[in-house]
């Protein structure tokens, strides 16, 4: 009897603990979700730290974000350190758009070495713009379209003997997104990259970025994986990258990302932190 006793108050401990994640994710998902008078609805997603997007998925009009990212790659014969700061704004319902300045950084490792270091260099100036253009509360599911357009600067050294911009990056894509229940979300980023440096042929390549998450009850931490894998002349490239989200304050998040190449020869571990702003989110 007191067995069947004890059975049943952790039984009862359990089901009252699912409850109150219930009500909990419930109360949350509808304070992100449900629409204001102006606005059209949204479905809450959890979104890539690395290959990050413009822009939450069926953004909403007066929606801003600021990003400041540093990462660290172990390259064989270097190190290659990373940085950007981006700002992101929907002036309309589920239109984004984003400016980003990405820097790079290289330095030799100690020792003898034959290899000549590259060059240090302000990467591009990024424009990109993303459309949300299905948005499914049933189905919990958005459907994106988008394009980024990098405008490449010439290296750092070379910038007072030759012209500023060397060449161009076209990178249309698409996103589906989708949320299974209230924690689980898978996502996909797919499109081509077509770079065009002035005095030189174009290279193509095909990103195929696959996303899986869960975020952490009654809020938007989330551990997760993301894989992002690139095809060009004929080989396949991955990198899985673990991270997760952790929120600080209403509006300021950090995401930490580790990198794991899968097939790339010259390339070892690499670390990346994404410092998220969010001003007057919530109001």
């Amino acid at each position: 009897m007191t067995m069947f006793l004890g059975l049943s108050h952790a039984q009862q401990v359990t089901d009252s603990i699912r409850l109150e994640r219930i009500i909990l994710d419930s109360l949350f998902l509808a304070e992100i979700e449900e629409p204001k008078d102006y606005q059209k609805p949204k479905v809450l997603h959890a979104e890539p730290l690395y290959i990050d997007l413009i822009r939450d998925l069926g953004a909403r009009k007066g929606e801003k974000e600021w990003n400041v990212g540093f990462g660290m790659f172990d390259r064989r014969d270097f190190n290659k350190y990373e940085a950007l700061v981006e700002y992101e704004w929907a002036p309309v319902d589920r239109l984004g758009f984003e400016v980003e300045v990405p820097v790079t950084l290289f330095n030799l490792r100690d020792g003898p070495t034959d290899v000549e270091r590259p060059s240090n260099r302000v990467e591009s100036l990024k424009l990109a713009t993303q459309w949300s253009f299905l948005v499914s509360e049933k189905a919990k599911t958005t459907l994106a379209l988008g394009y980024i357009h990098e405008f490449e600067f010439v290296d750092l050294n070379r910038i007072s003997r030759e012209d500023l911009f060397k060449g161009n990056i076209y990178n249309p894509f698409f996103i589906a997104a989708k949320r299974w229940g209230r924690n689980y979300h898978t996502l996909i980023y797919t499109g081509p990259r077509i770079e065009k440096e002035f005095s030189q042929r174009r290279d193509f390549t095909y990103e195929i970025h696959t996303n899986f998450h869960y975020m952490i009850t009654g809020t938007r931490n989330f551990i997760g994986l993301e894989v992002n894998k690139e095809i060009h002349q004929g080989k396949l490239e991955t990198v899985l990258r673990p991270q997760m989200r952790v929120g600080l304050a209403d509006n300021l998040l950090v995401g930490i990302v580790t990198g794991i190449p899968i097939n790339r020869g010259q390339e070892g571990m690499s670390s990346f932190v994404r410092i998220i702003y969010e001003p007057g989110i919530f109001h």
